[in-house]
C-alpha cells in the first residue's frame, strides 16, 4: 500500500540527527532529547567529569551545574529548591514518595486503580488500597472519602494520584482530591505523579495542592535515567537508598551530573514553550483523531478531549487485536503503542481500561497515539493513511 512520504523534520534539519526516522507517535513512552539538553550534558562526559561531592575546583563546577538545575526545576514546579531531590527517574521518585512517607509515619497509602505500576507496586507493598474511578477515568471522590475514613488497618498517610494518566490522558482534578483528603484524613499527604502532566498543564498551578511531585526527564526531552521528587517544606520521609548522604540524606548516590544538567535545560525550554506547544499539538491530535474516527467503523475515543491532555489520544477499535495492528503499523514506519510500556515489551491487558469499565475484548483493540514536542505534521498524515488500511487488512 502507498503511504505518505516522510519529510525531514525541523528537528532533523537543524540538528545532528540527519537520518530518516519513522512516524513516531509514542511520546508518552519516551521522547527524543531536545538539542538544548544534549548541549547541556555534553561537557560533563569529558571536560567536567568530576564527582560533585568533592572539594576541589572541578568538583565545584559539577556541583554548580546541579545547583543551577535545582533552581530551574524548583521554579518550574513551584517548589522550594531545598525540596528538589534528583533521582534515577520517575519510578524511583514514586517509590521514594510512597515508601518514604509511609516508612516515616507508619501509615499506609491510597491510589486510584488507574495509576502507573510505579505507584501501584509501592502502594501494595505498604499494605495500601486502590480507589475506584468512573468511566472517564476520574477518581470516585465518594469512594476516596470512604477509604480515607475507614477504621480498619493503619491510618492513611499518603494519597497518590497521577496528574495526567499515561494511557487515557485524563487530567486529574487535584484540587477536589486535596479537599477530600484534608476533610477525611487531615494528616495525610498528597503525592502526584506528574511524569506525563508536565508537558500538558501549567505544572506549578496544577500541582499546587500536592505535597510531593514526581518527574522523569525522558518524557519531556531530557535523557533517560534521571528524574525528580519535589517535596514541600515540612514533609518527612524515610530514605530508601542509603550511603553517602547526598540530596540532604534523602537519596544517597553519586549525582548524575550530566543527566541533571540536561533535565534542567529541557525543563527550562519546556516551561518557556509549553503554551505554544499545547496549541500546536492539540491541533495535530484533533486532526488525527477526527480523521481516524471518520474512516474506521467501530472506533471510539476513551476520554472526551476537553478532559484529557492535548498530546494523548487513546482509541478503542472493534474487531482487531492491538498487537497485530502494531506489527502492521511498524512495517509502514508508524510507531504507536497499546498502553504503558513494560520491561519485556509484551502486550498486557490494560488495567487502566479495566478500571474504567472497558471489557477485556474491547480493550484488546486499544491504541494509544501520543504526540510530543518533536511531532511534525507529516507524521500525522502518515498515521491517518496507514492506520485505517491496517485495520481493514486485519478485519
Amino acid at each position: 500500500m502507498s503511504v505518505v512520504q516522510r519529510q525531514p523534520t525541523q528537528y532533523q534539519q537543524d540538528q545532528c540527527y540527519q537520518v530518516e526516522r519513522p512516524a513516531y507517535l509514542d511520546c508518552a513512552a519516551s521522547t527524543p532529547m531536545r538539542p538544548c539538553a544534549v548541549e547541556a550534558m555534553t561537557p560533563f562526559f569529558v571536560a567536567q567529569f568530576a564527582n560533585p561531592s568533592g572539594a576541589h575546583r572541578m568538583a565545584r563546577v559539577s556541583r554548580a551545574a546541579i545547583d543551577d538545575a535545582r533552581e530551574i526545576t524548583a521554579s518550574a514546579l513551584g517548589f522550594d529548591p531545598h525540596g528538589i531531590v534528583f533521582t534515577s527517574g520517575g519510578t524511583e521518585a514514586d517509590n521514594l514518595a510512597v515508601r518514604g512517607v509511609c516508612g516515616a509515619t507508619g501509615a499506609t497509602a491510597l491510589c486510584p486503580a488507574t495509576e502507573h505500576h510505579a505507584v501501584l507496586g509501592p502502594v501494595e507493598a505498604v499494605g495500601g488500597r486502590t480507589v475506584r474511578v468512573d468511566a472517564s477515568g476520574n477518581v470516585d471522590l465518594e469512594h476516596l472519602a470512604a477509604q480515607l475514613a475507614a477504621d480498619s488497618g493503619p491510618p492513611v498517610g499518603l494519597v497518590s494520584v497521577m496528574l495526567v494518566n499515561n494511557e487515557s490522558g485524563v487530567i486529574a482534578d487535584l484540587g477536589a482530591i486535596a479537599e477530600a483528603v484534608h476533610e477525611h484524613a487531615p494528616d495525610a499527604l498528597l503525592h502526584t505523579d506528574a511524569v506525563q502532566g508536565v508537558n500538558w498543564v501549567d505544572i506549578a498551578e496544577a500541582a499546587r495542592p500536592a505535597d510531593l511531585l514526581s518527574l522523569s526527564a525522558h518524557k519531556f526531552g531530557g535523557p533517560k535515567g534521571v528524574g525528580v521528587l519535589a517535596i514541600r517544606s515540612g514533609v518527612t520521609l524515610s530514605p530508601q537508598q542509603l550511603g553517602g548522604g547526598q540530596e540532604a540524606d534523602r537519596r544517597s548516590g553519586t549525582h548524575n551530573t550530566a543527566g541533571i544538567a540536561a533535565l534542567g535545560a529541557a525543563l527550562a525550554e519546556l516551561t518557556a514553550t509549553r503554551d505554544d506547544e499545547i496549541s500546536r499539538i492539540a491541533a495535530l491530535a484533533d486532526r488525527l483523531a477526527d480523521r481516524l474516527l471518520a474512516s474506521i467503523d467501530g472506533c471510539t475515543e476513551t476520554v472526551e478531549r476537553s478532559s484529557r491532555a492535548a498530546g494523548i489520544c487513546q482509541l478503542v477499535i472493534d474487531g482487531i487485536e492491538t498487537e497485530a495492528l502494531l506489527v502492521l503499523l511498524d512495517r509502514f514506519d508508524v510507531m504507536a503503542s497499546a498502553a504503558a510500556s513494560c520491561a519485556s515489551g509484551a502486550m498486557e491487558p490494560s488495567h487502566v481500561l479495566a478500571a474504567m469499565g472497558v471489557g477485556r475484548i474491547a480493550a484488546a483493540g486499544s491504541l494509544r497515539l501520543s504526540l510530543g514536542w518533536c511531532t511534525e505534521p507529516w507524521e500525522i498524515e502518515r498515521a491517518i493513511e496507514a492506520i485505517p488500511r491496517c485495520v481493514e487488512q486485519l478485519r
